[in-house]
């Protein structure tokens, strides 16, 4: 069997700020809560207790959002969750959001992931407000009870929901987004300028989680957000140590998306693609 070969041609970054227009629930652990306390607790930094976007969390929700947006087969079960994955390279050579996102490392016929997701802390901003000025009920957080009403009885069920308050701001965002170059034999597994055009599948889940929402109790108002202050750079494969060149600035997601095309032509170059 041929060998298979793969080259790194460069790296994109975005970068943005991750507001709460509504309450934000990213779910933590929920060992040790006291009788009496919040029933579903938020995740926190273990250093600086402060609320955080777990990478993992943003990414999960905008490959899941993407697969429903584009009716892909949730063929293969993680946990309690069933996600979509290729499973021939016929498949996986025209699956967007598997390139893009990755499928399990015992695919053989797979390429690297495209996209790395980080953490995203509070800005310090907003942990400022939300210490200072903030009446908040735990430390940067509210406490908001939702009551269920048993249909037979009437009787209330109380539960206390741990949310980050709307107008916190997270950030600086980043997403990493790999572009690849590589054969396996005669056939190409691995197209640049393939992976370029595919940033357009990541520009759609980022719109999709916009019109949707992040984290948990989404159906009852949580967790609706707004990306702001969106750049994009390139650190091109061919000079790899230099800084990297920004190709884009955009105040929010439509602003963006209206200049897509341009952006995509100013990556190509960048890389040192056209």
């Amino acid at each position: 069997m041929p060998a298979k070969q793969i080259q790194l041609k460069g790296r994109i970054f975005l970068t943005f700020n991750i507001e709460a227009v509504t309450g934000l629930h990213v779910g933590g652990s929920e060992t040790g809560i006291e009788i009496g306390g919040v029933d579903k607790v938020v995740i926190r930094d273990p250093i600086t207790n402060r609320p955080y976007i777990p990478g993992s969390s943003f990414k999960g929700k905008v490959r899941s959002l993407l697969e429903k947006y584009k009716g892909l087969p949730l063929n293969r079960k993680i946990g309690d969750t069933f996600i979509h994955t290729c499973e021939s390279p016929d498949n996986y050579q025209g699956c967007n959001v598997c390139q893009v996102f990755g499928v399990p490392g015992e695919m053989d016929f797979a390429t690297p992931t495209r996209l790395v997701v980080r953490d995203v802390h509070l800005t310090e901003e907003s942990a400022r407000i939300l210490t200072e000025q903030a009446r908040t009920d735990l430390p940067y957080t509210e406490v908001k009870t939702e009551v269920s009403i048993d249909r037979v009885t009437s009787a209330a069920n109380p539960r206390r929901m741990e949310r980050v308050p709307a107008g916190a701001v997270f950030g600086p965002a980043e997403l990493v987004y790999s572009v690849y170059e590589g054969t396996n034999g005669n056939a190409s597994i691995a197209d640049p300028e393939k992976d370029v055009e595919r940033l357009r599948t990541l520009v759609e889940g980022l719109q999709l989680l916009e019109d949707d929402y992040l984290g948990g109790l989404g159906s009852r108002g949580s967790g609706k957000v707004k990306l702001q202050k969106i750049r994009v750079s390139v650190r091109s494969g061919r000079r790899y140590l230099e800084t990297p060149q920004e190709v884009g600035e955009y105040a929010d997601l439509p602003a963006l998306v209206n200049d897509l095309p341009n952006l995509l032509q100013k990556v190509t170059v960048a890389l040192g693609l056209a």
